[in-house]
């Protein structure tokens, strides 16, 4: 570490729009215009470290670089699949390494980030193990493509490639070390192309808003793939993008300058230990790789630019500091160069020899495996009567009293509204306003936060206020949340539940009034659940809370208040498990297949065709993902029939998969083929003809029975 434990600094008020009052007279080594930001970064070099320190970050950033070239190597020879390099990121990442504490802080990566993995334990084999995608490789198992790090006893998230996808977790996490009174912050980085992202904006004013303790590292390298940055980004630079989130210090430096940038991230983490709020920490620094081992730059650069590029090698500039210093000579860092060689090409050979994954363990992981210990219908409903909203309002209260790590959050969901539906109501009164709060309007950063708080142990039960409006978060749903069990190999979870408040039948329009299961149930890692009554909602959502999975919660509207899906109150106990269905109805000639809504409309069918001599047996899913196909295979077997009734639309629904299932696992107990009943291929429109025109009836379900049985 450095001598000086605490460097003196000014912090200064943002000075407008103004750009020029922050335009510095001497250009960074990059070439490119540097800007003042809110930190007096002093001057510091060698002399402010012991020389043992300054040999070590040497070392490591040597090592990176070797990574780099042996991986590119082992790639030409057939024993590799891709690279993403960190050559000429070494300093930046070197600098605040140095002041990082793995396993205290957290880190929220992004793919060029190899020599922070370095810095905070990471080592040779365990980088080569990552790149030949071997079974002991400790980041992913061989599920992760190359230098995709995560570490579970180092708190490194695991990686998305999706660009972006690191932002909104770490502001969560970095809210979870408020909540947890930890002096720790959250080292979150990117390339200059991710802060063209949305999630950029969101996670830097979610965390202005809350002063949490994030360090935004933009290592900006000119280039977001082929396109440069002053064509990705107004003004050329993030730090100018960062300007307008009151509450969020920023600061400009030489990512090529090992001392200037670990002077900079020095006060930055003091400022943000102190609880001043996040930073943003713009490196301008060199690129002297391609993109990845997929690209080839010199279709897109000049051979004058890239020349230019190689004179400003941070490893040289950090070389030439510690030579002058006489910490280093010429004869010592040729020998330093040669160890690193031999140790790289011994554990290149190392990893190579070690297994690759087993094949039979391909499926693992996707949903976690172990015991939940929770005790399934411990009790029956013998309550007072309830509507489906009280109850799921009820889940919550006792589920917030039973574990404090509960947290509700989303847009209106907290004081005395309670959300547009009331679901939420008293919450924040009974459990204070740190744990049932209001989020942005930004369904990404509700998701994306959602996944730092369940990272760091907490039980995030987010609300999405309808349906229609989840699509914004789907990058995060569907590349960070679904797959992380999976591609961390089991080393991290992902544990929330995500209400949404779902279908049709309100007079909602377009936008009001959409079914989402086809598309979630799509997705390995989710588990899927929708309640048609009351006593179900509690059950399911109690039980969801004290799982290990996310579970996309899916209320109907419609039932919220509907007397049909009124039912006794379960008590606190009451937990229902995921994927075992209710034979809401027996019958002998016809098995309708349905969840929600449908249990309503197929029951009101089932009563008129009794009296015409129809017996119908109706299965109620309860749970989408996982589904009992047993107890529907089971009817069927005496049925000899199936309907499936669902509102979504009918083709590519999700009782097309219920179909094809049937049909293929049922045929020869089928005296009719599998039909389907569903909404129209049609968005919901808003009039009352329309919407009934579109939506499925009961005398649809009437119709379609009659047909069936009468074939």
């Amino acid at each position: 570490m450095a001598k000086t434990t605490k460097s003196t600094k000014k912090v200064t008020a943002p000075t407008g729009d103004g750009a020029s009052s922050r335009v510095e007279l001497v250009a960074s080594s990059t070439g490119r215009v540097k800007y003042k930001g809110d930190f007096e970064v002093p001057k510091i070099g060698t002399k402010e470290f012991d020389p043992k320190t300054l040999l070590s970050v040497y070392r490591t950033m040597l090592l990176s670089r070797r990574l780099d070239e042996k991986m590119l190597n082992l790639l030409k020879q057939g024993k590799g699949f891709f690279h993403i390099g960190c050559a000429g990121h070494e300093a930046t990442q070197a600098a605040i390494g140095l002041l990082s504490k793995a396993g205290e802080d957290w880190f929220s990566l992004y793919y060029r980030d190899m020599m922070m993995y370095l810095m905070l334990g990471g080592d040779a084999r365990e980088v080569l193990l990552h790149h030949l995608a071997k079974a002991d490789d400790p980041n992913s198992g061989g599920r992760q493509m190359a230098e995709h790090f995560g570490s579970r006893v180092r708190n490194i998230l695991p990686i998305s490639s999706s660009v972006g996808a690191q932002f909104m977790p770490a502001v969560g996490a970095a809210m979870s070390l408020q909540r947890d009174g930890k002096n720790a912050f959250v080292y979150c980085s990117c390339g200059d192309g991710a802060t063209s992202q949305g999630d950029f904006h969101e996670a830097l004013n979610w965390a202005a808003r809350e002063k949490a303790p994030v360090l935004f590292v933009v290592q900006d390298n000119g280039y977001a793939i082929s396109v440069p940055v002053r064509e990705q980004t107004a003004g050329g630079s993030a730090f100018k993008l960062a300007r307008g989130y009151e509450g969020l210090a920023r600061v400009h430096v030489d990512g090529n300058n090992f001392f200037e940038v670990y002077a900079a991230a020095q006060l930055a983490i003091d400022h943000i230990k102190e609880g001043k709020g996040p930073v943003c920490l713009v490196a301008d620094l060199v690129r002297l790789l391609p993109h990845s081992s997929s690209d080839n730059h010199t279709k897109y650069r000049t051979a004058e630019e890239l020349e230019a590029d190689q004179r400003e090698d941070p490893i040289l500039h950090l070389e030439k500091s510690l030579l002058e210093a006489g910490i280093l000579t010429p004869d010592s860092a040729k020998k330093l160069r040669k160890d690193i060689q031999v140790e790289v090409d011994e554990a290149a050979a190392w990893a190579d020899a070690q297994p690759d994954p087993d094949p039979s363990t391909a499926m693992q992981h996707v949903l976690y495996e172990g015991d939940l210990g929770l005790d399934f219908e411990a009790s029956v409903p013998s309550g007072e009567q309830i509507v489906v909203v009280d109850a799921i309002n009820h889940a919550l209260h006792e589920e917030m009293a039973r574990n404090e790590k509960v947290l509700v959050y989303g847009e209106d969901v907290a004081g005395g509204k309670g959300g547009v539906f009331t679901a939420t109501r008293e919450l924040t009164a009974a459990f204070g306003s740190s744990r049932c709060f209001n989020s942005p309007l930004a369904e990404a950063s509700i998701i994306g936060t959602a996944v730092g708080f369940a990272s760091a142990g907490y039980k995030p039960v987010v609300e999405i206020q309808f349906g229609d409006y989840i699509w914004p978060a789907m990058q995060a749903l569907r590349n960070q949340v679904a797959s992380y069990r999976y591609r961390s190999n089991n080393d991290w979870g992902c544990p929330m539940v995500i209400r949404v408040p779902v279908g049709g039948y309100i007079h909602g329009g377009l936008c009001h009034s959409q079914n989402i299961e086809a598309f979630f149930a799509h997705m390995p890692g989710f588990m899927i659940a929708m309640p048609s009554n009351a006593a179900d909602a509690k059950g399911l959502l109690k039980a969801a809370i004290r799982m290990e999975d996310p579970i996309l919660f899916m209320e109907h509207k419609a039932l919220y208040r509907s007397a049909a899906a009124r039912s006794p109150e379960p008590d606190e106990n009451y937990l229902l498990p995921f994927g075992k269905a209710r034979v809401v109805r027996e019958g002998t000639d016809l098995t309708i297949v349905t969840y929600g809504m449908m249990v309503h409309k197929s029951n009101n069918a089932a009563r008129v065709l009794e009296k015409e001599g129809i017996s119908v047996e109706i299965i109620d899913l309860r749970t989408l993902l996982p589904v009992d196909m047993d107890t529907v295979f089971n009817s069927v077997a005496k049925t000899n029939k199936a309907l499936i009734v669902y509102e979504d639309h009918e083709f590519l629904g999700y009782g097309a998969e219920l179909a094809a299932q049937i049909s293929d696992k049922m045929f020869y107990h089928l005296d009719a083929p599998v039909k389907r009943l569903a909404g129209k291929f049609s968005p919901v429109a808003f009039a009352d003809s329309l919407e009934r025109a579109l939506l499925p009836d009961d005398d649809d379900v009437i119709q379609a029975a009659r047909a069936i049985v009468q074939h």
